[in-house]
């Protein structure tokens, strides 16, 4: 990409200027960072190993985790190691293709949150025409969707950050690169340009329109459930639960960073640990805890697992033996081994 400044990289000022706190952050951070390509690995394999995956919710639900994934991995290594770092420095090609990126797996998420509000949409107000309306090929057409519309979104982010003059200084002060904090370092009025930014190709317009969505489909289906009965009522509200709390943790801090006139305050950089951390880590834990589809579905996986070491550890049993121990439950890996002998 081409660098109209003779800008070689950039300068991040991070989460803080203290030591101790960023040796703390740095552990706190890489267990989160751990734990959230844990979760979302497992939520993934889990159902595209299953049946579940030929149900929209979930089919959704395997690229949400994966885009969870992709969208955390594209700041938190980088700020993983710049919090034993020296200096934090990045390079105006790193900084332009995180923004890119960032925006994009981001982008994705948001329309896919949204598709599966659609979805909990027919399931709830259109049942007996779900199966006919939420085909496989129209869940793939969603996706491809999301993808296009996330591709759009980040592209005009991208074209915009890349034109614009940058002369000094170079500091960031943020932990990622975004266009908030790189209008202030441009050599040019960007009062216009922060208003093109919100119009155009912030995610400002972008979670403002998918949220008038979403609050459109839960209008629908609460009106739809108040000629519910009571039980039914609290069965067709718990499967919303889940994707609501989602919702809520994603979108909240989007709004607060990017519908507002282009400015950066301090507050900025703990609300968008909200986004790039903590749901992703948390996405998983929502969507299984009280979701027994998926317990299942993860604790099925864990038996293929384990079949497969107890397979290659005690290669003297018969797969058909360890396969029955260990799917009836009656017996973990480690007791058939003293069970054999």
């Amino acid at each position: 990409m081409e660098n109209r400044n003779n800008i070689t990289e950039f300068i991040l000022l991070g989460l803080s200027q203290k030591k101790e706190i960023e040796i703390l952050c740095f552990f706190l951070f890489l267990l989160c960072y751990i734990a959230i390509l844990i979760g979302n690995l497992l939520v993934t394999i889990s159902i595209a190993s299953s049946q579940l995956m030929k149900q929209p919710m979930y089919f959704f639900l395997s690229y949400l985790s994966l885009a969870d994934l992709c969208y955390t991995s594209t700041v938190t290594p980088k700020l993983i190691t710049d919090l034993l770092a020296a200096k934090k420095t990045i390079s105006y090609n790193g900084c332009m293709t995180q923004l890119f990126t960032m925006h994009l797996f981001g982008g994705i998420e948001v329309f896919i949150l949204t598709g599966m509000a659609y979805d909990r949409y027919v399931a709830i107000c259109k049942p007996l025409h779900y199966t006919l309306i939420m085909t496989r090929q129209k869940c793939g057409a969603m996706i491809a969707a999301s993808c296009t519309g996330a591709f759009l979104h980040s592209f005009g982010q991208f074209l915009l950050a890349i034109f614009l003059p940058y002369c000094g200084p170079k500091e960031i002060d943020h932990y990622f690169c975004d266009v908030y904090p790189l209008l202030k370092l441009a050599c040019t009025d960007t009062t216009r340009i922060g208003l093109l930014v919100i119009v155009i190709a912030n995610s400002g317009l972008m979670g403002l329109v998918t949220s008038v969505v979403l609050l459109v489909s839960y209008a629908v289906i609460l009106s739809t459930v108040r000629s519910y009965s009571v039980e039914n009522r609290r069965k067709a509200l718990s499967t919303c639960s889940s994707h609501n709390t989602v919702v809520v943790l994603f979108f909240a801090p989007l709004f607060f960073i990017y519908i507002r006139p282009a400015t950066t305050l301090p507050e900025d950089k703990v609300f968008a640990l909200f986004y790039t951390i903590i749901a992703p880590m948390l996405n998983p834990l929502i969507y299984t805890l009280r979701n027994m589809e998926m317990k299942n579905a993860i604790k099925k996986l864990w038996c293929h697992i384990a079949l497969l070491i107890c397979t290659t550890q005690y290669s003297y049993l018969s797969p058909t033996s360890i396969s029955f121990l260990l799917f009836k439950g009656t017996v973990s890996p480690n007791s058939v081994h003293v069970n054999v002998n």
